[in-house]
């Protein structure tokens, strides 16, 4: 995880392993805040209100400052510890997992449990795959009718988002630009509009 990029899970989704009779379902979500992760532990709670342990971890934030686990009443440091660790070895954020476990009635032991709590959580990492999140600026270009469809197609060509286009007396782009490119966008925009339009930071967003 850097300042300007991080890896979150590409979509939503779970896995399930079996170890001595014991079933481990992991699911998987993306979430944007603490209250989001704790919804996903809550709604497997009462989805699979049969399972006698619900374990979850998850980390948040571009730098994964966030970091939060749970083992649900299974031995300290046998479930959720685990299970967050895997998270901060695939360099993943915005992550929340979930591992319920219906007991097989057999014992596995400190050790066991480990494995098979990270296990979960690797299946269902792999099954989902990550995709990356970067930090776009925000530029706001206004530039006349006449040029507006050639700049927009040059900007394009060139790597800039164009996120929105607002039509009145003139045109109106808001353009994403990749963190620390904004020299270098500035730079195109002078020469593709002969000097005649300057963008101007506005905000960002991670996409």
């Amino acid at each position: 995880m850097s300042a300007s990029s991080y890896l979150t899970v590409a979509r939503n989704g779970s896995a399930e392993i079996e170890v001595r009779r014991s079933r481990f379902l992991c699911e998987v979500e993306r979430v944007a805040d603490e209250a989001a992760a704790r919804a996903v532990v809550e709604r497997a709670r009462k989805q699979h209100w049969d399972a006698r342990h619900h374990c979850s971890a998850f980390v948040l934030g571009p730098t994964g400052d966030v970091q939060r686990s749970s083992d649900d009443g299974e031995p300290a440091g046998t479930a959720g510890a685990p299970m967050l660790e895997v998270l901060r070895g695939r360099e993943v954020s915005d992550v929340a997992v979930v591992v319920t476990r219906w007991f097989g009635g057999v014992l596995l032991g400190a050790g066991g449990l480990v494995r098979a709590y990270g296990d979960a959580v690797r299946a269902a990492l792999d099954e989902v795959g990550t995709r990356q999140r970067c930090l776009v600026i925000e530029h706001s270009l206004v530039v006349g009718h006449a040029d507006a469809g050639r700049l927009e197609t040059e900007l394009r060509s060139r790597g800039i988002a164009v996120l929105d286009v607002a039509y009145g007396a003139s045109v109106t782009l808001l353009l994403g630009v990749p963190a620390g490119s904004s020299d270098a966008f500035v730079a195109q925009v002078a020469e593709l509009t002969g000097g005649a339009s300057e963008p101007v930071e506005v905000g960002s967003r991670w996409q």
